[in-house]
């Protein structure tokens, strides 16, 4: 665990949210706001005031939210690229996309791969995705039923990064939710996709008539999905800002081996059943705000999630490793770290629960 006292008074400077992005998110296809589940049991055992969770098992049709980042992303590079007004229809964008030969390029370890699909789909036009040698075949072929070609690399995650940033310099639209110097771009627009699910969940909280977020945990990966909680929960604008927790697996930590060196620091990973988290470098553009703005950085073991998943499952949420590691993280800084993070009887955590329920190999414990 890594612990941040600077970050309680950090606070984001950038611009709000952009109301666009909700507005676009509604058009698409089967749309709905998803569930705040609260969990009461669980939070009277922890000693806590409410423990909820934004249930992301069911995301515009897909098994996860990476969908909100990739389409805002996409549609909004599209349009520029085809000098298009934002007030473009999908239709509209794809007929001229289709027209102009553009083909979408990306690399995945699974939801962000077939979110990409899904909107290559939607406009119907083309789209390569690169995977690392790891990827199950039942992942490989959900990417491919949305009619997207997939190629295996003989390597991992960052491995496969390049070999999608070589065939994007081929003739390619390459979308990506993790950046580099001289990318940053598109990343920070799926950044933006996802202040939907933020926007909703300050709504959902309001309708139950419960007070804010004093403590939000959010899964990472290479890093964009924490840096929009961050800027969303520590802006400037926000009456009170709430506590950021991130959490990775312990054989993924790259972004608590970052902060502890104070810089990005690229690191090997190891098997972890949180696919989606099995990442070795940290976005630059995620680790600008993640530096000031993570108040706590936990790992979890993949046998810890996996029993977090089966009591989860259990109280009618069926959700997948990746998105049962926050509630791992909150265990273990209930009893680790309770009084220095505020952790209360008057704290309200939401727990971001990223996928839904997926087949993966057991942890030999288990």
């Amino acid at each position: 665990m890594f612990l941040n006292p600077l970050a309680a008074s950090w606070r984001y400077a950038g611009p709000r949210a952009n109301p666009a992005v909700e507005s676009f998110h509604k058009s698409l296809p089967n749309y709905a706001v998803t569930p705040l589940i609260s969990l009461p049991d669980l939070a009277k055992d922890l000693g806590l005031g409410y423990v909820l969770l934004k249930d992301e098992s069911s995301r515009l049709g897909l098994p996860a939210f990476k969908i909100l980042g990739a389409s805002w992303a996409i549609y909004k590079a599209i349009a520029g690229q085809c000098l298009l007004p934002l007030t473009a229809s999908i239709q509209e964008l794809g007929a001229v996309a289709s027209k102009n030969g553009v083909r979408l390029v990306t690399c995945t370890e699974g939801n962000w791969g077939r979110a990409v699909a899904r909107m290559a789909k939607y406009l119907q036009i083309t789209a390569v995705i690169f995977v690392p040698d790891f990827m199950d075949q039942a992942t490989q072929q959900k990417i491919e039923s949305e009619g997207a070609k997939v190629v295996v690399v003989d390597g991992d995650y960052d491995f496969s990064i390049a070999k999608a940033r070589e065939e994007a310099d081929k003739g390619g639209l390459l979308v990506m939710d993790v950046s580099w110097a001289g990318y940053e771009e598109i990343p920070e627009w799926v950044v933006e996709g996802y202040t939907t699910m933020l926007v909703e969940t300050d709504r959902q909280l309001l309708e139950l008539g419960i007070g804010a977020v004093t403590h939000a945990i959010a899964s990472v990966g290479v890093g964009s999905w924490a840096q929009a909680v961050t800027m969303h929960y520590k802006s400037e604008e926000r009456s009170c800002q709430a506590t950021v927790v991130t959490v990775e697996p312990e054989t993924a930590a790259s972004l608590k081996t970052s902060l502890e060196a104070g810089k990005i620091t690229p690191i090997s990973t190891g098997h972890t059943i949180m696919n989606g988290m099995n990442c070795g470098t940290t976005s630059t553009t995620a680790w600008n705000v993640l530096k000031d703005g993570v108040d706590a950085s936990v790992t979890v073991s993949d046998i810890d999630v996996h029993n977090d998943l089966q009591y989860l499952h259990s109280q009618i949420v069926q959700n997948g490793p990746c998105g049962a590691a926050p509630l791992t993280a909150l265990k273990k800084l209930c009893k680790e770290k309770k009084d220095e993070l505020g952790l209360d009887e008057k704290s309200v955590i939401t727990l971001f629960s990223t996928e839904g329920a997926r087949d993966y190999i057991l942890p030999p414990e288990a």
